[in-house]
């Protein structure tokens, strides 16, 4: 609920919904037209208040919390070198079910989404259709929408996690950027790695000369990241179809790292160049899949999907004769496959027969020598 005062200036209450957000999020929640270099110069200059204090466009609010804000500021004058306005038009129906189709899971504060390749998450230059747009069609009946709490890329398709509640929304940030969120993507690359599976430690930074829309590794200035990677299937050494697991978040990330070992992820032409692409009926789309994510919802309890394969993906596989059943994954926190339990199952049971068997020769021979049990094998390190 907002007052103002004879003087124009505005007083706003925070909601219970917007408890624990950052200020900067506040403005663009619900005053979309002010600007951030506005708020900043307000915050700077004094004008802004949190509770009689000064505050700044970072720091987290609270629910009950009292917010001054200064009259809203005149909007510049239109002519030919003006910026056109953003005018947000509603969604059609066949855009509210597009969206509602998308939806693969939902709780209580969360949604669950299979985004499909092509659609970007959020508007940018000369994009004007994106998620962020369509997730009106998943507000509530108080016209409160769902919050973006992670991105994928414009031509990566699957599983993303959105917030139905400003809480729901810090709490799965949080995860995200504290890493505790795990992620598995499926990938088909170029070739085949000269190990079945490994950790790729290559720090990132933005490529000079690319307006930040490139990455590439920097050893010097780069931000550290870590990926993980196992070999699925080959067909033969012409292609690869690996799972992926990101240790880090950095912008680009696996595709990056993925052409640094020398193995584009296939359709990637910006890292890849004319090497990412195979002929024989392979679609040209990018094949970089989000194939399940896991995370703890606000209630501690684990939420764990997982989003079927776009169509071009799923063709290729089966054009490069892969077997499908394969790509059912290790558990997560289990990505050595001699460290899993299957496999440390399998080797009891292994160990347990061969004793068995040895004990049963010992019966029968009778009074003869008690063999030896069978060596435990040496342990994979």
């Amino acid at each position: 609920m907002a007052q103002t005062s004879s003087d124009n200036v505005r007083t706003f209450v925070v909601a219970d919904d917007d408890d624990g957000i950052r200020l900067d999020r506040w403005f663009k929640r619900h005053l979309p037209d002010v600007s951030f270099n506005i708020v900043s110069r307000w915050a700077r200059t004094g004008q802004l208040r949190l509770d009689g204090k000064r505050v700044a466009p970072g720091d987290r609010i609270e629910a009950g919390q009292t917010l001054r804000v200064p009259p809203a500021e005149a909007a510049p004058a239109e002519g030919p070198g003006a910026k056109p306005k953003r005018i947000i038009t509603p969604l059609t129906e066949d855009e509210e079910a597009f969206v509602r189709e998308m939806v693969m899971a939902k709780g209580r504060d969360w949604y669950v989404l299979n985004k499909p390749p092509g659609l970007a998450t959020q508007g940018g230059t000369k994009t004007n259709q994106h998620l962020d747009r369509l997730l009106d069609g998943l507000a509530n009946d108080e016209g409160q929408r769902p919050k973006l709490v992670h991105r994928l890329d414009k031509d990566t398709s699957g599983v993303l996690l959105v917030a139905r509640t400003a809480k729901a929304a810090a709490h799965f940030a949080k995860a995200f950027s504290g890493r505790t969120a795990r992620k598995v993507y499926w990938a088909l690359i170029t070739g085949v790695p000269s190990r079945e599976e490994g950790m790729i430690d290559a720090p990132l930074a933005k490529q000079p000369g690319t307006g930040g829309e490139k990455m590439h590794v920097d050893e010097e200035n780069g931000l550290p990241a870590k990926t993980r990677y196992r070999l699925i299937e080959r067909a033969g050494n012409r292609a690869a179809w690996v799972e992926l697991q990101p240790l880090t978040g950095r912008t680009h990330q696996l595709r990056a790292h993925m052409a640094a070992i020398g193995h584009p992820i296939v359709g990637d032409a910006k890292y890849g160049g004319a090497d990412a692409f195979l002929t024989g009926g392979i679609s040209r789309k990018l094949h970089l899949h989000a194939r399940r994510l896991k995370i703890d919802g606000t209630d501690g309890k684990p939420i764990d999907h997982t989003a079927d394969l776009p169509a071009h993906f799923e063709e290729s596989l089966a054009t490069l004769g892969f077997d499908r059943m394969l790509g059912e994954m290790l558990p997560l926190d289990n990505p050595d496959p001699a460290k899993s339990p299957e496999t440390k199952a399998k080797r009891t049971a292994a160990h347990a027969k061969a004793y068995r068997k040895a004990r049963k020769g010992e019966r029968r021979s009778r009074g003869g020598s008690t063999p030896e049990k069978p060596a435990r094998k040496p342990r994979r390190k």
